[in-house]
């Protein structure tokens, strides 16, 4: 076997390793982000509490975020509704939103991390900043891009400040756990 055509089956093979290491660090990455948006919204919750008697604007200011929460929650729903309805002519029942929206965000997570996976075996450096760098990317294009224009959530300027920090933190967590997951499985296959 000629050596160009052993790099090439190597390469084809490291690929394939990069592309497994990915879903997975992906799939991790999208639990570990849920629970991350869970103990934040603990936190937020009791931070509340603790506070007491706040200002009618501070007040204001968390049931907006708490409604983007919510809105948030609905664009994976919302996605799986077009998703169900575009290609399968069937209107989600209330149970079956409550699968759907769930299955979306894992599926796309695992997704957007075997891309990652994949690239980080073609061009190393998009591994540089642990996965921070990955995840701002991801919340840039997804949360701040497509996901307006395809119209599962109002526009970036619609939404507060503290809501861009949330999902912005939500997807750090997501790039770092997506590159140590990656990283650790990749080094054992």
């Amino acid at each position: 076997m000629r050596t160009e055509e052993r790099t090439s089956g190597r390469r084809e093979s490291d690929v394939w390793k990069g592309l497994t290491a990915g879903l997975i660090g992906g799939l991790v990455a999208s639990w570990t982000m849920n629970r991350f948006q869970d103990v934040w919204s603990k936190l937020a919750e009791n931070g509340e509490q603790a506070q007491g008697a706040r200002s009618s604007q501070q007040k204001g200011e968390r049931q907006e975020q708490q409604s983007s929460d919510e809105a948030q929650d609905d664009t994976t729903v919302r996605a799986a509704s077009a998703i169900s309805e575009g290609i399968f002519q069937h209107k989600l029942t209330e149970r079956e939103k409550k699968i759907a929206g769930p299955v979306v965000h894992y599926s796309f997570g695992t997704s957007v991390g075997g891309l990652y996976g994949t690239a980080a075996e073609l061009a190393p450096e998009v591994t540089a900043g642990i996965g921070l760098p990955f995840g701002a990317v991801f919340w840039l294009v997804a949360d701040e891009g497509a996901v307006p224009l395809l119209g599962l959530s109002k526009g970036p300027t619609e939404y507060p400040l503290s809501t861009h920090v949330y999902a912005l933190a939500s997807h750090l967590v997501y790039g770092l756990t997506a590159e140590i997951v990656r990283g650790v499985v990749r080094n054992a296959l």
